[in-house]
């Protein structure tokens, strides 16, 4: 709503606003982009305008709404996945990736699972099997092994733990 309402105020007609796109009914003049970016910065967003950055914002946009809204329902692997959404070779993707994040598409994938975990442990409605089936961990020990190494504490003592801490997507 907000970066809708941004385009707005400059009279700039939205077709559709998700996740990391905005789709414009006209072209927008330099000026205007100017006026939105900084807009846009002093709300804690910014203006993605290079295929670099797009690729790899659209790569994250992805894996993000695999993890957090279709509870990681991939019946292919992610690089095919990526590949065939993307329509570009996966390690082009991959190097593309790390170029620009310092890390691997599977680290990130990784670090949005664990995120997920957390989030299902602290809602505390599913057991750690139920979670480790929703994401497709082939078992409860893998699941564990993976979030201990992520986080230190192992799922339960994260779970009885006071201090639940959670990183917000965008700044994994």
């Amino acid at each position: 709503m907000v970066v809708k309402s941004e385009f707005e105020k400059l009279g700039l007609q939205t077709i559709a606003v998700e996740l990391g796109e905005v789709e414009l009914a006209n072209e927008i003049s330099d000026k205007q982009k100017n006026i939105l970016l900084e807009n846009l910065q002093a709300v804690g967003f910014d203006l993605i305008d290079d295929k670099k950055s797009k690729t790899v914002e659209r790569i994250k946009t992805l894996i993000i709404d695999l993890v957090h809204h279709k509870n990681n329902d991939l019946k292919i692997n992610l690089s095919d996945y990526l590949a065939e959404d993307l329509s570009q070779d996966y390690n082009s993707l991959s190097n593309l990736f790390s170029e620009i994040e310092n890390t691997t598409i599977e680290k990130y994938f990784i670090s949005q699972k664990i995120e997920k975990v957390k989030e299902l442990l602290v809602y505390n409605e599913l057991s750690l099997s139920e979670i480790a089936d929703i994401l497709n961990y082939s078992n409860v020990a893998h699941l564990s092994n993976q979030f201990k190494k992520i986080t230190g504490f192992t799922p339960t003592s994260f779970k009885k733990s006071k201090d639940k801490k959670r990183i917000q997507i965008e700044n994994l």
